[in-house]
């Protein structure tokens, strides 16, 4: 098994690479399984009927769905754990605190041990295309296999106000180029983090 990702010649349309074609890479992603062919999957591999199992998956979904409303974070079995928080700009001033300081809120998934494990060992490939849709080159990756932890930066520093109320992590990106995440088509459009922007997890 192999994480397929495409290198696309891309024209950057901000940034100091402003004008310039560079190579960004972006993750090829095959289809998106739905949830019918998830749980009937799982009803083969569990040797439960199909019925049994979507009563399950749409329980465990509520119970998720509430227990995450109400602050909590809330177990993924197999997975890791799930839970909401928000990205909102830090202010000075405690008389500007406020919801508009709020910028988006956001769904925060931290994998458990054994996800990262696999996900370090996973192989990566990666297909060359150059501006023009042509194949170019393809490489097997050869990188350390480090995994992002969501509950610290990206540089692997934690936020200034880490703790029970809330985390002031800002996303930094990293290179200076191309910076953020890239999407599925590497489109240079990455969570800078201006002016203190910062993640707080709801209580």
């Amino acid at each position: 098994m192999a994480i397929n990702l495409k290198a696309k010649e891309t024209l950057i349309q901000v940034g100091e690479q402003k004008g310039n074609y560079r190579y960004v890479l972006g993750t090829d992603l095959y289809s998106k399984l739905t949830e019918s062919k998830v749980i009937q999957e799982a009803a083969l591999r569990s040797g439960v009927s199909r019925g049994v199992m979507q009563a399950c998956w749409d329980a465990a979904g509520n119970v998720i769905m509430a227990w995450a409303t109400e602050g909590h974070s809330v177990a993924i079995p197999g997975l890791g754990t799930m839970r909401f928080g928000v990205r909102a700009k830090s202010v000075s001033n405690v008389a500007e605190v406020a919801s508009s300081l709020i910028t988006s809120r956001r769904v925060i998934f931290t994998p458990n041990v054994e996800i990262k494990n696999e996900l370090q060992r996973t192989a990566i490939q990666i297909t060359c295309y150059d501006r023009n849709g042509k194949l170019v080159k393809k490489v097997t990756s050869g990188d350390k296999g480090d995994v992002e932890d969501p509950d610290k930066e990206p540089n692997g520093s934690e936020g200034d106000n880490s703790g029970s109320n809330g985390d002031n992590k800002g996303d930094t990106g990293s290179e200076g180029d191309n910076k953020g995440d890239t999407g599925s088509e590497g489109d240079n459009k990455g969570d800078t983090g201006s002016e203190g922007d910062g993640d707080y997890e709801l209580k």
